[in-house]
C-alpha cells in the first residue's frame, strides 16, 4: 500500500493491491446493504463502519483481508473454520482467492447492529 493515508473507504480500496480490491469491495457492499444507516470512514488507518458505536471494519494484510466484528461467536467461528477461513478473537481472514462468506457475515453485521442498539 502506498504511503498516502486514505481519507475514505473508497480511497483505501483504490490504493490497495488489485488482488485485494474485489474482497474489499464485496465487504464494503455487504456492510452498506446490511446496515444502510452505518457510516463508513477511516479510523486507525483502516475502514471502519459505525452504527451506534463500531459496527464492523476490514483491513489489508499481506495475503488476505481481515474482517473485524465484535459479534463473532464461537459457533460462527467454528462454521467459518470448517469452510476454510482462519479466525481470530474478533476477526475473520478472507484470502484474496476465497469467496466472502456472505451469509455468515450478514448475520454477524445484523447481530452487531442489534447489540449496538442496546
Amino acid at each position: 500500500m502506498e504511503d498516502s493515508k486514505p481519507k475514505t473507504v473508497d480511497e483505501y480500496i483504490d490504493i490497495s493491491p488489485a488482488e485485494a480490491q474485489e474482497v474489499m469491495i464485496q465487504l464494503k457492499n455487504l456492510i452498506e446493504t446490511t446496515e444502510p444507516t452505518a457510516e463508513g470512514g477511516i479510523s486507525w488507518n483502516v475502514p471502519i463502519y459505525k452504527y451506534n458505536g463500531i459496527l464492523a471494519g476490514f483491513s489489508l494484510a499481506k495475503k488476505h483481508v481481515s474482517f473485524g466484528i465484535d459479534a463473532l461467536t464461537e459457533d460462527v467461528r467454528k462454521v467459518l473454520e470448517n469452510k476454510g477461513y482462519k479466525t481470530g478473537k474478533k476477526t475473520i481472514q478472507i484470502k484474496f482467492d476465497q469467496k466472502v462468506p456472505v451469509a455468515e457475515l450478514k448475520q454477524l453485521i445484523k447481530d452487531q447492529a442489534k447489540i449496538n442498539e442496546l
